[in-house]
């Protein structure tokens, strides 16, 4: 920008238009600084003064200011021609790097087409179901993708229901055989659940929602373990997939290691499968809290189920959850570390293996107490068993301690018998009934019982007596000879006719006593 001044009144700019060269470019601007004149003078011919980024003032005379401002200009705009071409060359080149890859992007891939997402998921989602329903129609969700989300999200519902509120079998992990109430309410309980999981299907999608089910349809897939109850039912769905891909995975090891030790004509290293769960629990370690760990253990590991067999055989000893579980935890270590040398057969390994035993068998004792723990090791001996059976049988438990002597009482004397060389076999067997007979008493007399009656011995029949009728025999005869009246004979001989005998004749006599039903 360009100004002069002929006096104080005259203060008005001056602008040049700066001649653009080669291009349509924007007019450029120069930083001018207007100098005032300090003096008043009224010459005509003044000097212009002007500076150019700087403070240096320059005089120049009036000839020569249009030809350095010509100079000046032009070499602006050539400056800027040159960068305009610079430009033009660059954007050219990347316009057809561009055409060239959105070429190739069509050859090679199909267009996606980006819409933007009017709604959330939250405001389609809804905890009431026919306004769940509505909303995804109303968002153009198809009706079959309306009823795999339903169906899918009912079915997730009911699963946590009998998740948590069914009491299985498998939450009793202290029973070695499942309580049959139990069963039965489980069963009563999971057909209430889907009765109540159709009938709500069947409002929301109509009575034909099964024929579009398809999320439900069966798939095949490997029986999982049961994961449910108050500890493990609640696990986030997430945690219950990896317990499972654990437990499977474990479950593939270990087949994997059968079948070649099969295929290799040896048997199962005990060590190894004990070394293949040591590495299962690990993973449940670092999945699991220390709750949940032991309930999934109580439930499913090796050393509950081995414990469980135990308590099983013993029959009567019936152990309570909190029993089960202070033996489980007070023997599961102990368990690992025998299981380690289970096949061990050298010196060390064998010391090693029975003082883990004896320390295993102080734990269970500590963990029962003095009275459990007698009766434990007393359930253990078959003779005592059969002895509780019997006294629980006869509604009297209390007496299987005295069954139990009298019955070792009668197997000490039977090996007695069996033993003695003076006694012949039928002997031997005589002698074996008879003390079998009396444990039979003596057991009868323990449960509070009275002996049956001694049999009554039978009535002797007298021999039957004939008499031969001889010549001159008659019915009077007959009676002295044999001391009965007539009517005795006559009743010990019903349809026969006393006046027609003969002699060869035969007839019954009575006992001696009788007395006639009728005169003679």
């Amino acid at each position: 920008m360009y100004s002069t001044e002929n006096s104080e009144e005259s203060r008005e700019p001056v602008n040049i238009a700066v001649y653009q060269v080669l291009t349509k470019a924007q007019p450029v601007r120069l930083p001018v600084r207007v100098v005032r004149s300090r003096a008043v003078r009224p010459e005509t011919n003044v000097d212009a003064q002007f500076s150019i980024c700087c403070r240096v003032k320059m005089r120049i005379s009036n000839n020569m200011r249009w030809r350095a401002f010509a100079f000046g200009s032009l070499g602006v705009n050539l400056v800027l021609a040159a960068g305009w071409l610079a430009a033009r060359n660059r954007l050219a080149t990347n316009s057809a790097a561009l055409a060239q890859g959105a070429q190739a992007a069509q050859t090679g891939r199909t267009n996606v087409v980006v819409r933007r997402q009017f709604f959330s998921w939250r405001e389609v989602e809804s905890s009431d179901y026919p306004t769940y329903i509505a909303n995804l129609r109303d968002i153009g969700c198809p009706e079959q993708t309306i009823r795999d989300i339903i169906i899918a999200d009912v079915n997730a519902m009911y699963s946590r229901k009998r998740a948590t509120e069914l009491v299985t079998a498998e939450q009793q992990w202290w029973r070695s055989e499942p309580d049959p109430a139990v069963l039965q309410t489980a069963a009563e309980k999971s057909r209430a659940l889907e009765d109540e999981r159709r009938g709500l299907l069947a409002r929301l999608l109509g009575t034909n929602w099964e024929s579009g089910d398809i999320v439900s349809l069966p798939r095949p897939s490997r029986p999982g373990i049961v994961l449910d109850g108050q500890v493990l039912g609640n696990l986030p769905a997430e945690t219950k997939q990896t317990i499972q891909e654990v437990s499977m995975r474990s479950q593939d090891k270990l087949q994997a290691y059968l079948d070649e030790q099969r295929q290799q004509g040896k048997n199962p290293d005990l060590a190894e499968i004990a070394k293949l769960r040591q590495e299962t629990r690990l993973e449940l370690q670092k999945i699991l809290t220390p709750p949940q760990l032991e309930e999934f253990l109580l439930r499913y590991s090796q050393d509950a189920n081995n414990l469980r067999n135990e308590f099983g055989q013993l029959r009567f000893f019936n152990a309570s959850p909190d029993e089960f579980r202070a033996v489980f935890r007070a023997t599961d270590v102990l368990n690992e570390q025998i299981e380690l040398l289970a096949d061990a057969s050298d010196a060390n390994s064998i010391a090693q293996r029975k003082s883990l035993e004896d320390q295993r068998e102080n734990a269970i004792k500590t963990a029962l107490g003095a009275n459990r723990y007698a009766e434990y090791q007393q359930l253990h001996d078959p003779v005592y068993r059969d002895a509780y059976a019997l006294a629980e049988q006869e509604g009297t438990p209390e007496a299987a301690q005295t069954i139990y002597e009298i019955n070792l009482a009668t197997i000490a004397e039977q090996n007695q018998i069996r033993a003695n060389t003076n006694l012949t076999d039928g002997q031997k067997t005589i002698e074996l009934k008879r003390i079998e007979l009396e444990q039979l008493k003596a057991n009868t007399l323990a449960t509070g019982q009275e002996l049956p009656p001694e049999p009554a011995a039978p009535a002797q029949t007298p021999p039957r007596r004939m008499h031969l009728i001889r010549p001159g025999d008659s019915l009077g005869v007959v009676g002295l000879i044999y001391g009965l009246p007539p009517g005795a004979i006559r009743d010990a001989n019903p349809g026969v006719d006393f006046n027609q005998l003969k002699p060869g004749d035969s007839i019954n006599i009575p006992p001696s006593g009788a007395v006639p039903a009728s005169g003679p």
